[in-house]
């Protein structure tokens, strides 16, 4: 199948549980900006921090703004010091300039070719001419029953594809996303508590047309269509989708999005006022823990 026209991809949404560990990580290691930064006092009605109703922040990171690059959205819920990491995310995979890429590799000392985040999630690079997320691989459980899902019923164009594994997108130039089929051995497929999320735009016209058909052919529908008021911006219409191995899938009507993710120039000045801000590890220490164990 043909990608559909005016589809393109946006975000993979990562579970952070030590905050300031992991901004170091993506903002000092990897040298990506914060995009936007919010802070919010409940759940999100898309269960974008996880099945949390508690206070939480989402900060938006990336080599560029989400019109015309693929970034990562940190959500990081205050009374959660972190997660079980599942087997679902198996990496995502970066370009990096030399001067970024050098950095990188310093810490890679085994030279595994990736280095891995705070939480546990890989991220192999290479060196490019620019800073670039590229890729997010997500391990299946039947490969071709999960091509039936992202190809058949999605419009992900597939671009290669072996046994084992197969690597699709929504057009040239867009980040990839590529499906690994889990050995026999691996025990199945274990989303965790960190899973994530991976976004992508859609004509808002589309919406519930594509909502309509996966309905149809018996896959679960996740969050069904709603419009989710973003004040001071245009309104948002999501649905969130679950692929068969339960992988979920957001897509966003453009127009709105568009609005709403564009960048913030205080993002990184309001990033740092919250991580100043943060007394979740002081009120752990008190209780002679730490927040990992809370």
């Amino acid at each position: 199948m043909a990608a559909p026209s005016g589809r393109r991809a946006l975000h993979y949404v990562l579970k952070i549980g030590d905050r300031e560990a992991s901004i170091k990580f993506y903002r000092d290691l990897l040298g990506m900006t914060p995009l936007r930064h919010e802070e919010f006092e409940g759940g999100c009605e898309a269960t974008c921090n996880g099945p949390y109703d508690n206070k939480w922040s989402k900060t938006m990171i990336g080599y560029g703004p989400e019109d015309t690059n693929f970034v990562l959205e940190l959500t990081y819920n205050y009374t959660v010091g972190s997660y079980k990491l599942g087997n679902d995310l198996s990496s995502l995979s970066l370009t990096l300039p030399q001067k970024t890429f050098q950095a990188v590799k310093a810490v890679d000392a085994k030279s595994q070719g990736y280095v891995t985040a705070p939480d546990g999630y890989k991220f192999f690079y290479q060196q490019g001419d620019k800073s670039l997320v590229n890729k997010v691989t997500l391990n299946c459980s039947n490969l071709e029953e999960s091509l039936k899902y992202w190809n058949g019923q999605l419009g992900m164009t597939v671009k290669s594809k072996s046994d084992s594994s197969a690597l699709l997108s929504f057009g040239e130039g867009q980040s990839e996303v590529e499906l690994n089929q889990l050995s026999t051995d691996a025990g199945g497929l274990d989303r965790g508590t960190a899973f994530g999320r991976t976004a992508f735009a859609v004509p808002g016209g589309d919406l519930k047309e594509v909502e309509s058909s996966v309905k149809a052919a018996g896959y679960n529908i996740q969050t069904p269509f709603v419009t989710l008021p973003t004040p001071g911006k245009a309104d948002v219409q999501v649905v969130i989708f679950a692929d068969p191995d339960g992988h979920e899938i957001c897509f966003v009507g453009d127009e709105g999005f568009r609005d709403l993710s564009q960048v913030d120039p205080k993002a990184n000045e309001l990033l740092n006022e919250a991580l100043d801000k943060d007394g979740s590890k002081a009120w752990y220490a008190k209780k002679g823990k730490t927040k990992t164990d809370g």
